[in-house]
């Protein structure tokens, strides 16, 4: 019709009344046991269908086994924490979602699992808003983790902005491999080469023990990014004996950094012959790439 036109009310008030069914026996239909403790959850299969594809088949499914819906049987969520399901179960029933810090990152994860995406993007939203020295590296870990580019981004630029502090931080120590590499690749990070590697190496002593590998086969993926070229001579000597002690650093990269000092000019294929933000300057950086 020509004169129709979709006319919205009060979308939070909709949502209030709504969120109002959560958990709420009334008429509901299906029944959820979640977590170790088998906390009971109700809810309403109609709505669960219509917002959510995995759920829709999840239903689909017992209906074809038992030939009908079968309201009796609970469905046994025993690796999900009740603080999570109802965040997750809010946000389908009202568009809207209240995060924590202490959920935020599981709520993104579950939201991934059940093919929510504008719970994803909330999700990371809420993290990209409430970055701290305290949760930057789990951030960046969910985020190398679950795929989100942009939130990667964002995590990227909060380290570069808060390097040491961060680097200081508890959570360092816990960031994987493939997390920690994303960091070390960036030119932006505050802090001198020297003890950036100061700290890699303590990472990996640290994951060493934790993972019962020893300490260079740990550091493999992740020492690769360091930037030799960068520190002095004497720094490099000084690095090259201390490696005689775990083999941390490979080789190749000592090859590397003494051959720039040798041909003392800019190596356009080198891109560890880079500075960082933070780098302190040294009488060979007018040497360096860019």
């Amino acid at each position: 019709m020509a004169n129709e036109k979709l006319m919205k009310g009060d979308v939070m008030e909709f949502a209030s009344n709504m969120k109002k069914l959560l958990n709420n026996k009334d008429h509901s239909d299906v029944k959820f046991l979640i977590g170790q403790n088998r906390k009971p959850v109700y809810a309403h299969r109609c709505i669960l269908s219509s917002r959510c594809a995995v759920f829709k088949a999840t239903f689909a499914e017992q209906t074809q086994k038992n030939g009908t819906i079968d309201k009796d049987t609970p469905f046994v969520l025993s690796d999900m924490s009740a603080d999570i399901f109802m965040a997750m179960l809010e946000f389908i029933y009202t568009n809207c979602v209240t995060l924590t810090p202490k959920i935020a990152i599981e709520v993104l994860a579950t939201a991934l699992e059940y093919g929510l995406d504008d719970l994803r993007r909330l999700c990371c939203e809420y993290l990209e808003e409430n970055l701290s020295i305290q949760n930057a590296c789990d951030c960046m870990q969910a985020a190398v983790t679950y795929g989100q580019e942009d939130l990667k981004e964002k995590v990227l630029i909060y380290i570069e902005q808060h390097t040491e502090s961060v680097f200081k931080s508890k959570a360092f120590q816990e960031l994987s491999e493939d997390a920690l590499a994303e960091v070390l690749k960036i030119d932006g990070l505050g802090m001198d080469e020297a003890e950036i590697i100061k700290y890699v190496k303590e990472w990996a002593a640290v994951n060493s023990v934790v993972l019962g590998r020893p300490v260079a086969d740990v550091a493999k993926n992740v020492i690769v990014w360091i930037r030799l070229p960068i520190l002095t001579p004497d720094e490099i000597e000084k690095l090259e004996k201390d490696n005689k002690k775990d083999n941390i650093i490979p080789v190749e990269l000592f090859s590397t950094a003494w051959r720039f000092h040798a041909l003392n000019q800019p190596d356009p294929n080198n891109e560890r012959a880079r500075k960082r933000i933070g780098t302190q300057e040294r009488s060979h950086h007018k040497n360096l790439n860019g």
